[in-house]
């Protein structure tokens, strides 16, 4: 008797799905870049722990912290990014986060692939797992240029406030400015005239 009543008015809803990749947080060419910076963040790891033996070692564990790091905190932020999960997270400056994430990652993919470049055997697979480890830190740089050409610079001091997922710039903790609507409204008097 109810799906006779509520059959023909009920639809489903079409932003109920999981996967909202792109969104406004990560548009599609990121989300592409993203993928790629997992794929060879995965790939410089798996190289660098088939190397079977090694003189002198720190380099390559530097390496393989650093690309294992990346490809797991990468894939995790793809993950939360492209799915509806960042919404459950108690986390509100996803912008922010994921340029400061996917700098400071390329800077030190960039620092361990000139250090394990520098100081290794020079077998097949360690000069593999290095160009792979500066493909993945070029992506890394790419994805940094992608996100300020779409969304600027999340810091910027030009005392223009960005929003911050949806919430105004003075909810979110920027300064409201001193000619604004509101302010007006609240220093009128009671009675309406002016002063």
């Amino acid at each position: 008797m109810a799906s006779e009543v509520y059959g023909s008015t009920t639809s489903p809803n079409p932003k109920a799905s999981w996967f909202i990749g792109p969104s406004e947080v990560l548009l599609k060419a990121r989300f592409g870049v993203k993928i790629l910076e997992v794929l060879l963040s995965f790939v410089a790891f798996i190289l660098e722990e088939v190397v079977n033996s090694c003189v002198r070692c720190s380099a390559l564990y530097f390496f393989e912290f650093v690309s294992c790091t990346a490809f797991l905190f990468t894939l995790l932020l793809l993950v939360l990014l492209s799915t509806r999960l960042h919404t459950r997270v108690g986390i509100t400056c996803w912008p922010s986060l994921d340029f400061v994430y996917t700098a400071v990652i390329g800077v030190v993919f960039s620092i361990a692939s000139i250090v394990f470049a520098s100081d290794n055997s020079n077998t097949m697979m360690e000069r593999s797992a290095v160009v792979f480890g500066f493909l993945a830190s070029a992506l890394f740089f790419v994805d940094v240029g992608l996100f300020v050409k779409d969304h600027g610079f999340p810091f910027r001091r030009d005392g223009k406030s960005q929003s911050s997922n949806g919430v105004p710039a003075a909810a979110a903790g920027g300064a409201v400015p001193a000619n604004s609507a509101e302010e007006e409204k609240l220093t009128q008097p009671a009675n309406g005239q002016p002063e």
